[in-house]
C-alpha cells in the first residue's frame, strides 16, 4: 500500500503556470464537474451563508481553476437576490482564459492572473476569500504564507475546502482515474493530490503557525476538511 503517513510535496503536472490550453482545458472541465456531483460548491455556499453574506459584498476565488466555484455562486446570488462582486485568481493564464470563457453569461464574474504568493501585495481587498481544492498544492512554509496573505486580504473571513488524506479517497481517485480518462494529467495528479491533502492534527499545527486561531474546522464528505476563518 502507499505510505500516506506523512504529505508528499511532489510537484503536480497541473502545478506548471505554462501549461497549454489543449492540456488544461479537460482537467479544469472535469474537476467542475467532480466538484459539482459531490458538493463542493454546496459547502462553499453553506459556509457562505453562516457568515452571513450580504449584498454588495465581494468574493475572491484563489486558485479558481475554471472558474466552475464562482459561477454556482453567481448563480445562487442570482436566485437569492444578492448582487455580488466575484474575482477569481489563478497564476495559470490558460486556467484564466478558460474560466474567462466559462463565466462569460455572468457579468459580476471577473478574474485576475496572479500569484497568490509572490504577487500578494498587488491582490485587493475582498470580503471573503475562498479556495478549493488549492491550498494541498503548496508545502508547510507556503501554506503558511498563503493563509497570512489570505488574512491580510479579506475583511470579513475566510472558506477554505480541501482533501482528507486517506487510503480510501486515494484507491478510489486512482481507480476512478484509470477507467474513467485517459490524461495522463489526471491519472498524474489526482492520487498525487491526495498524497500532499491533509490530516486533522497536520491543519491545527499549521494554523497555530500562521497565529491562526477564530478558526472552524470540520470534516465532509467525500473525504473533505472545511476550514472557516473568522476576522471578527
Amino acid at each position: 500500500m502507499t505510505n500516506l503517513t506523512a504529505r508528499a510535496f511532489d510537484a503536480e503536472i497541473m502545478d506548471d503556470f505554462d501549461l497549454p490550453a489543449s492540456e488544461i482545458a479537460p482537467v479544469l472541465a472535469g474537476l467542475g464537474k467532480v466538484n459539482a456531483l459531490f458538493g463542493g460548491h454546496n459547502s462553499t455556499i453553506k459556509a457562505l451563508k453562516e457568515f452571513p453574506i450580504q449584498t454588495g459584498y465581494s468574493v475572491s476565488d484563489w486558485g479558481c481553476g475554471g472558474g466552475d466555484a464562482l459561477i454556482a455562486i453567481a448563480k445562487w446570488g442570482v436566485k437569492n437576490k444578492l448582487k455580488l462582486k466575484l474575482t477569481g485568481i489563478d497564476a495559470a493564464r490558460s486556467a484564466v482564459n478558460f474560466a474567462l470563457e466559462a463565466s462569460s453569461a455572468h457579468r459580476n464574474v471577473n478574474y485576475l492572473q496572479a500569484d497568490v504568493i509572490a504577487d500578494a501585495d498587488c491582490i485587493p481587498q475582498f470580503d471573503i476569500i475562498i479556495s478549493s481544492l488549492f491550498t494541498h498544492h503548496f508545502d508547510d512554509k507556503e501554506w503558511v504564507q498563503l493563509i497570512n496573505n489570505m488574512q491580510a486580504s479579506a475583511h470579513k473571513g475566510i472558506i477554505i475546502t480541501d482533501l482528507h488524506r486517506h487510503w480510501v479517497l486515494y484507491y478510489a481517485i486512482w481507480l476512478i482515474t484509470r477507467i474513467f480518462t485517459r490524461s495522463e494529467m489526471a491519472r498524474n495528479d489526482g492520487p498525487l493530490s491526495v498524497k500532499r491533502a491533509f490530516k486533522k492534527a497536520e491543519l491545527i499545527a499549521l494554523l497555530k503557525s500562521a497565529g491562526i486561531d477564530n478558526y472552524n474546522l470540520t470534516w465532509h464528505w467525500p473525504f473533505r476538511w472545511r476550514l472557516i476563518i473568522r476576522k471578527s
